[in-house]
């Protein structure tokens, strides 16, 4: 699927680790704003794609661009200080740190930015309060539960203002009610910003949340098609 506003932009990469052959010609694009599920079972190259994506791996050939600047085609320090810019992360287990309160750990990307600690720490308190977080914000991780921690590490990926938001499996941790809670949360919080949503799981009840389904088979797009999601 093309679309000529694509804000995330994939053309024929591939990439192999030895001989396996984990992405073969792929190419996608993904519009601003739209919130994109990739599904696959395990070993189909899925969680490549969303490391190239996200410029953590560089494909073996192919281009892969964010607003039309290039991603793999740059340095590596490039293309951290694009990741800390303009993307924003939700992983499986939150990677919060644990010895930080709630609001340093969402502040910390703008930490990372250089910005000041006024600004940081109203921005993040600002969303933490905006995802229902309000009065939590000196909490360490370990006394949140687990749908808090989530919420926490969702503010976190969004208190930079990205133009793009990588979920790599957000709610393998969590039980059925608690991760329908968080993409519920996710989908609504990355689209009141305009930011484009990848969510990477095996969950199809997850999948269902996001407005576009990816299925990658052996390293190649099976099927891509919008679809309704979720109330």
């Amino acid at each position: 699927m093309t679309n000529s506003n694509s804000m995330l932009s994939a053309r024929s990469i591939s990439k192999s680790f030895g001989d396996v052959h984990a992405l073969v010609d792929v190419s996608l694009d993904i519009p601003a704003g739209q919130s994109v599920s990739i599904m696959g079972p395990s070993g189909s190259g899925k969680s490549t794609l969303l490391h190239c994506l996200a410029g953590i791996l560089k494909p073996d050939r192919g281009d892969i661009s964010l607003g039309g600047d290039p991603v793999s085609l740059s340095s590596d320090a490039a293309r951290s200080r694009l990741r800390l810019d303009r993307m924003g992360f939700v992983f499986q287990d939150g990677q919060l740190l644990p010895e930080l309160p709630a609001v340093e750990n969402v502040a910390l990307p703008l930490l990372l930015q250089g910005r000041s600690r006024t600004e940081a720490f109203g921005r993040a308190t600002e969303w933490l309060g905006r995802l229902g977080l309000a009065g939590l914000e000196r909490r360490r991780p370990g006394q949140l539960s687990g749908g808090q921690a989530h919420r926490v590490a969702i503010a976190r990926a969004l208190v930079g203002s990205p133009a793009v938001v990588l979920a790599d499996e957000p709610t393998g941790a969590l039980d059925q009610a608690t991760g329908a809670e968080v993409m519920r949360v996710l989908t609504a919080a990355a689209k009141g910003v305009g930011a484009s949503l990848v969510v990477v799981t095996h969950d199809a009840k997850v999948a269902a949340w996001c407005e576009r389904h990816i299925e990658i088979v052996d390293g190649q797009v099976l099927t891509d098609f919008a679809r309704i999601a979720a109330a």
